[in-house]
């Protein structure tokens, strides 16, 4: 057995479905929307498909009021505790409202015992080198947890429309391309603006193995180091930044990501449930039989990091299965 934390699984709130105009997930599949209201029997036995010992819950995209991120987040807290062993939870914040955001933040870490946030890569377009943002941050390295910054749909989704459908132009605005060029962008916004600087010990958790920037590194090291800032973006990515595999389960992009970046920074993920769980441990299972990780590190990279970045202790190696 290969015990697994994944760090990037997602759930759908009642809260917020009642709240929202739009179905979001009206062209989904029908199991998309399903998986991600269920909490109980459903949701353990997908689990226990993938191995996965701790699944890490945060809400789908999207940015809300903060009554309704509160109430979202006492609906996860009350979701977690009949589960406990099993599941944790990101806090949902107001972003659009950042004092809020960072008192909400305070709340969950200290009464709902939430590990972390996850957010948004941007705010209907402003993005996170606008220091009005900053006092989440300064909020989450106080509090020594992690903010994941998670893709969200681009404000110019129309630069990705052309000779082709309209589902091609929401694919390349999205999943296929655009969610993750924008949350690069992001990270690089936050950079140039001294934001690492200015947060030395922020903990920060991008996805999708890094979301393009391992293949880029060599080069924004480069590029940045003329920009007059204390840390150079090499240091940052070494001692700020942790990078989880959800959704993408191929070796040739972890060859990439391991040679550019600590394994001690480096987090098994799945997107659950628009990524499965099952989908997720044949990767694991490929992983370990390349030889690319020692066992060492491969523990490391199956539950050991996500346990010291988290602060959790749900499994060591002399537990028993």
């Amino acid at each position: 057995m290969i015990p697994l934390i994944a760090l990037e699984e997602h759930y759908l709130s009642t809260v917020v479905t009642q709240a929202q105009k739009v179905d979001r997930y009206a062209d989904f599949p029908p199991h998309i929307p399903v998986k991600l209201k269920a909490f109980g029997e459903e949701r353990m036995r997908d689990m226990d498909n993938g191995q996965l010992l701790l699944q890490v819950l945060s809400h789908a995209p999207g940015i809300r009021l903060p009554a309704i991120c509160t109430a979202a987040n006492d609906e996860l807290a009350l979701k977690i505790s009949k589960n406990s062993n099993r599941l944790a939870g990101f806090a949902m914040l107001p972003m659009n409202d950042p004092i809020d955001a960072a008192n909400e933040l305070r709340r969950c870490i200290k009464d709902l015992q939430f590990v972390g946030a996850l957010i948004d890569n941007h705010v209907h377009g402003e993005y996170y080198d606008n220091q009005r943002f900053w006092v989440v941050f300064q909020m989450a390295e106080e509090l020594k947890v992690p903010i994941y910054i998670h893709p969200s749909f681009p404000v110019d989704r129309d630069r990705y429309e052309g000779d082709y459908n309209q589902k091609i132009a929401t694919a390349l605005s999205a999943f296929g391309w655009g969610w993750h060029s924008d949350t690069a962008l992001s990270i690089l916004k936050m950079f140039a603006s001294g934001f690492f600087d200015r947060f030395t010990k922020i903990k920060i958790i991008i996805g999708h193995m890094g979301e393009m920037i391992p293949f880029q590194l060599e080069r924004i090291i480069s590029t940045t180091g003329t920009w007059g800032l204390k840390r150079g973006f090499k240091q940052v990515w070494e001692e700020n930044i942790w990078i989880t595999t959800s959704g993408m389960f191929a070796l040739p992009p972890l060859q990439c990501l391991l040679q550019t970046t600590s394994i001690s920074h480096i987090l098994y993920s799945v997107d659950y449930p628009f990524s499965s769980n099952e989908k997720g441990l044949a990767f694991v299972e490929e992983v370990r039989q390349s030889g690319l990780l020692s066992e060492a590190d491969f523990e490391k990279f199956a539950y050991g990091n996500a346990q010291d970045l988290l602060g959790l202790k749900v499994y060591s190696g002399s537990d028993s299965q």
